[in-house]
């Protein structure tokens, strides 16, 4: 028996995020539940060694807007994503971060933009900034990233790295097989096929605040160094494809 389609499906990934869980998808539920859109929750623990899959299970088993998948191996943020997607059964896709840096107040504006002739919507984020040395650190390094982003892609996007977007699930699936990334670069990835395939998305300016009570994983140089590299090797590809 064919499900009744509904109107957004939410893959949520997480890794060690168990102690985020219970409070952000009440949150999550508190926003939409002031909608009128129906939907589903699609959270993925992605091999957490925390013990975040036991939560998610005993969530799963008291919600049923909550399916739960539980990775055995880490498969990488954009894997993950993309794995929600192609199981949602919503008319529009989308997916945040569970620690909601960018708050999930923010969802009722990306799904008005789809309704509205949208193909994407997604968050561009807008930083509060501390004089912190290590959030100015980081702060410029994504800037720097925003720009050779642009530069080499020609992309008009100010933000791709956003863990903040939302599609029309027929126009995003077809795009999903094309990203080679499995990990955080996916962003990138999908937003150039995107823009290369004549879609129409939209940025929303979105309030980012940095959670001060959870540890990062974020490894400021490393990670720029990685994702200046996988840049570099995608717009060769592009290239090669004849696509820019």
């Amino acid at each position: 028996m064919t499900q009744n389609p509904i109107d957004l499906s939410l893959v949520i990934p997480c890794y060690n995020d168990g102690a985020l869980l219970m409070d952000s998808l009440a949150e999550i539920h508190r926003v939409m539940d002031q909608t009128q859109y129906t939907y589903e929750l699609i959270v993925i623990d992605d091999c957490s060694p925390d013990g975040s899959a036991a939560t998610v299970r005993a969530l799963a088993k008291q919600d049923n807007t909550i399916r739960c998948v539980c990775h055995e191996t880490n498969v990488g943020r954009g894997g993950t994503v993309a794995e929600g997607f192609r199981a949602a059964r919503g008319i529009f896709v989308g997916y945040l971060d569970i620690d909601l840096e960018v708050h999930c107040r923010y969802i009722p504006s990306m799904l008005a933009a789809l309704e509205q002739g949208a193909d994407g919507a997604t968050a561009f984020r807008i930083y509060k900034f501390h004089y912190s040395p290590s959030i100015m650190y980081r702060g410029c390094l994504s800037i720097f990233y925003r720009k050779m982003v642009r530069f080499l892609l020609h992309l008009p996007f100010e933000d791709t790295e956003t863990g903040f977007k939302f599609f029309k699930r027929e126009k995003i699936i077809p795009l999903l097989d094309r990203c080679q990334s499995q990990g955080w670069f996916w962003d990138t990835e999908i937003m150039a096929w995107m823009h290369y395939s004549g879609f129409r998305v939209k940025e929303i300016p979105a309030l980012f605040l940095r959670r001060w009570d959870k540890p990062s994983t974020v490894k400021p140089l490393q990670d720029s160094i990685q994702y200046l590299r996988e840049l570099l090797r995608f717009r060769r590809r592009l290239n090669q494809a004849g696509k820019r």
